[in-house]
């Protein structure tokens, strides 16, 4: 992971969302469920809801893609996003929780060029 530091900031995002959901009382059930149509970062309960979320990490100042974080959500990830959840569910698993209503959250992580944690930004039911 050392070798692609693209990969080693998406995992330094996704550890930091997760460590956040936990504190606020989610219990998360999956990370980084893949598929061939791509990867769920992560997928937690929370109350009485099923969450999907997408997690974007950016390094502060840094000067490719969007603007913040959670700019690089847009329609077509949005698309895909749900087409995996569908696949998450219909997938096989004894230990799937029950929950009324699904949700999709979005975690933005912005980070200062040695890793440190600047901001982070979960917006629920984002799409």
């Amino acid at each position: 992971m050392a070798d692609d530091p693209r990969r080693a900031l998406g995992a330094l995002g996704e550890r930091l969302a997760r460590e956040h959901l936990e504190r606020a009382g989610y219990e998360i059930v999956e990370c980084n469920f893949r598929c061939r149509r791509g990867e769920l970062d992560i997928v937690a309960t929370e109350g009485r809801a099923l969450v999907f979320c997408e997690v974007k990490t950016r390094v502060a100042a840094g000067r490719s893609g969007p603007a913040g974080p959670l700019d690089a959500i847009g329609t077509a990830k949005r698309r895909r996003l749900r087409l995996l959840a569908a696949e998450w569910l219909r997938a096989p698993r004894a230990d799937r929780p029950y929950a009324p209503a699904l949700r999709f959250d979005a975690i933005g992580v912005t980070v200062d060029r040695a890793g440190g944690l600047l901001a982070l930004d979960h917006v629920e039911n984002a799409f």
